[in-house]
């Protein structure tokens, strides 16, 4: 059974507008305040800098070594997402994983539709490997359509010959933009955070008229030969559970080594509520070991 803090953080996130009911600005605005109401990462700094001309953040502990360290990608719909909003989660990962966290604010729809997000997330993944060391002891990882977008940014750095991550995490990412998968069904009266209706049209504004199944758009379409191994999160309480699921099954046909966990009652992304729900905290010590467990193991393109 679900802890008593997970239960109260879905009847809160129940009692949310729905993004269908709010402007961008407004939903930005909205999840940049989210981790007001949440306690901060002990031990953990924020730093900023720019990266390939995007404003941008390490996380970790104060003095933490350049190495090993991880591209955090945002989720948010391709619309949503800052420092502000998951510096928080970001930092989490940091201490859990031993590493610095690059987190960088990447260009968003409608503003700016795909490719752009591909580009920079591709461009800070340069920067970070152009700082030197030993391309091995770095990973990737992102939630929502930032694990879209981390999928997407390590199938496009292979295609470009650049050295892969030793090991990539995603949670509940969103890898299908027409939302096709039968949980959008099965789920929906579950799933405190998204709603099916919104994820073909949420696709369309990201998508600014190209075909659905763009592969570095919707990663599930992707050839994922010569990934790391992939560490996959998704909860059973969420629409997307079968993204994550057929993503698995995908990335596994393609010889990738992946280690997929459904965790039951679980919400979308609930890593977001680390230090205050236990499950939460659980899941996101998992993931920070998984990356940990991989730095060293270096990856050719």
């Amino acid at each position: 059974m679900a802890s008593q803090e997970l239960r109260a953080i879905t009847e809160y996130l129940r009692g949310e507008h729905r993004d269908s009911e709010l402007t961008v600005g407004q939903r930005r605005a909205r999840l940049d305040g989210a981790p007001r109401l949440l306690p901060p990462v002990e031990g953990a700094t924020t730093e900023p800098l720019t990266v390939a001309g995007m404003r941008a953040a390490w996380l970790g502990r104060t003095g933490a070594p350049a190495r090993p360290a991880v591209l955090y990608l945002h989720g948010g719909a391709y619309q949503l997402g800052s420092i502000a909003s998951h510096g928080r989660l970001a930092a989490g990962l940091a201490m859990a994983a031993g590493a610095r966290v690059l987190l960088p604010e990447y260009r968003l729809a409608p503003e700016h539709p795909y490719p752009a997000a591909v580009e920079d997330a591709v461009a800070a993944w340069r920067w970070l490997l152009d700082q030197g060391g030993d391309p091995g002891r770095l990973a990737i990882a992102g939630d929502s359509a930032g694990g879209g977008l981390a999928i997407a940014t390590m199938v496009a750095a292979r295609d470009a010959g650049l050295p892969l991550p030793s090991a990539a995490a995603v949670l509940s990412p969103w890898v299908d933009l027409e939302g096709l998968g039968e949980s959008l069904r099965t789920r929906a009266d579950l799933d405190p955070v998204l709603e099916a209706s919104g994820v073909g049209r949420e696709g369309a504004v990201y998508l600014g008229g190209l075909d659905p199944r763009t592969p570095l758009a919707a990663p599930m379409y992707a050839d994922l030969h010569g990934m790391p191994p992939l560490l996959i999160h998704v909860g059973d309480h969420e629409i997307l559970r079968d993204d994550a699921v057929r993503l698995a099954e995908r990335a596994r046909a393609d010889g990738v080594e992946i280690t997929l966990e459904v965790w039951p009652e679980m919400i979308h992304v609930w890593h977001y509520f680390a230090g205050l729900v236990p499950e939460s905290t659980r899941a996101l010590e998992e993931v920070g070991r998984f990356l940990a467990d991989g730095f060293g193991t270096a990856r050719a393109a």
